[in-house]
């Protein structure tokens, strides 16, 4: 048995092909990871809920429950990040994906190393929260506040005029990269390297739709829009009432 450290992430791998789950399994445990596996939606999505996990690996075509199913069960504002796992070259099953909550994708067939690389960014860009938090709460810093959003980075909530914005872990980077640099165009290829912590890659779509996603629910509380679309440069979070 592969002896695990105290530091071992736990990864629930959700994926109704149990020849590749044991093949995951076997590579991720070499890795040092924790991996439970469930082979359908249904035993996964009651599995997700346990919020031991620290990251859910999760495949789109499965039985009684597909992946779409399990991320609208999910309810889009869960804390486990999510790498979705799709054998289907349609990019708009990969956007309907992020729409629904996933925080990456990545296409079958992939390679072990390319995997490892996505989950490891994730895992960290996690941590770097975590460890800002800490630090915000022994500085006692104060909140941070633009244009009628307040994030208080010791819990991890933001309001946008004093009403809760429900945001999935990677919706709450993309704005909050966004506050810290209000005013200033950040073009995609600076938040994919940012905030999910890998290079943009041609036609991918993730920056795009996460933004998106924080939009949506930013225009859900408050119909003034906040974050402006530079076409051809990238996004800008506005400064102030406009």
């Amino acid at each position: 048995m592969t002896q695990l450290s105290p530091k071992t992430k736990h990864i629930l791998l959700i994926d109704d092909d149990a020849e590749l789950a044991e093949l995951l399994t076997e590579y991720l445990q070499s890795e040092n990871f924790k991996v439970t596996s469930c082979f359908d939606g249904a035993s996964g999505l009651a599995k997700a809920f346990d919020d031991t996990f620290d990251l859910i690996l999760l495949d789109v075509m499965m039985p009684i429950l597909n992946g779409f199913e399990v991320l609208k069960a999910l309810g889009g504002n869960h804390k486990t990040p999510i790498l979705m796992l799709t054998a289907k070259g349609d990019d708009n099953d990969r956007i309907l994906g992020l729409e629904l909550g996933a925080d990456d994708y990545l296409a079958k067939p992939f390679k072990h190393r390319e995997l490892l690389a996505r989950i490891k960014a994730i895992l960290r860009r996690i941590s770097i929260v975590k460890s800002q938090n800490t630090a915000d709460v022994n500085a006692s810093t104060e909140q941070l506040s633009i244009n009628q959003v307040k994030v208080n980075q010791a819990t991890r909530e933001i309001t946008c005029r004093g009403d809760l914005l429900e945001l999935t872990g990677t919706e709450y980077l993309v704005l909050v990269y966004m506050l810290e640099n209000n005013g200033k165009i950040l073009s995609k290829s600076e938040i994919s390297e940012q905030v999910l912590q890998r290079k943009l890659t041609p036609y991918d779509r993730t920056v795009d739709v996460h933004v998106g996603n924080v939009r949506r629910k930013l225009l859900a509380i408050d119909p003034i829009d906040k974050m402006k679309t530079v076409r051809g440069a990238g996004y800008v979070f506005l400064q102030g009432e406009q």
